[in-house]
């Protein structure tokens, strides 16, 4: 099998199965671990994330998600959960547009603006849009780091909230490029885009995971 095939049908898999699991070499993903806000800080200069729009997520958003119910909302949660996103609230605090990595496909990258979504702002809806997460409680579950300014939502028509992490590697510097690149179309209305941090709460829910592993041999 030569190599153009093997990269078609990875692409094929991952373009036609939602949420597929992720390949992890290929994509240049890391192993998860918790972080300190000086090393959050020092990513996201890395990655041209403006300190002043820089959040971490608190833990407590794993608490809320698994406030649903799992069969109902199963969805949802997933959704919520995925490790790269971009939520678009309007001024009303309702979401608006919605992308997460496992409706991207892609390979060897995760492809953003597959079918031009990114070539209008807002971007067009590439995830199913739900209200479970409506702008005010998305904001209570952030916490700002050493240099971020706090913002009022009454002063802006979007609200652009991005999910990044150092595990994703260079899905997340690929993800944050697209949003900026974005932003620029967005001449007639006032924006503001926020970059928060989920390495903590995927580094938690290993720690989870492999306690529940152990403790069940």
């Amino acid at each position: 099998m030569n190599l153009r095939l093997t990269i078609l049908i990875f692409t094929l898999i991952l373009g036609l199965t939602s949420c597929s699991p992720i390949i992890q070499g290929f994509y240049g993903i890391k192993n998860s671990k918790e972080l300190n806000d000086q090393t959050i800080i020092r990513y996201s200069e890395k990655y041209n994330i403006p300190l002043t729009e820089n959040y971490k997520l608190d833990t407590s958003y794993l608490t809320f998600l698994s406030s649903f119910d799992s069969i109902n909302f199963k969805e949802q949660i997933k959704n919520h959960y995925q490790p790269l996103q971009v939520l678009y609230y309007d001024k009303k605090g309702q979401l608006e547009s919605f992308q997460i990595n496992c409706y991207a496909g892609g390979f060897p990258n995760l492809k953003w603006n597959r079918d031009n979504i990114m070539t209008t702002f807002p971007p067009q809806k590439q995830a199913p849009i739900d209200s479970i997460i409506p702008l005010d409680l998305q904001l209570s579950l952030l916490q700002p780091l050493s240099k971020t300014k706090g913002f009022s939502i009454e002063n802006y028509d979007y609200i652009g909230i991005v999910y990044w992490n150092r595990f994703m590697g260079r899905q997340s510097k690929r993800l944050i490029h697209f949003v900026q690149e974005n932003y620029k179309l967005a001449k007639d209305y006032k924006v503001k885009i926020i970059y928060v941090n989920t390495d903590n709460i995927f580094a938690l829910t290993d720690i989870k995971k492999k306690k529940n592993r152990n403790g069940s041999r």
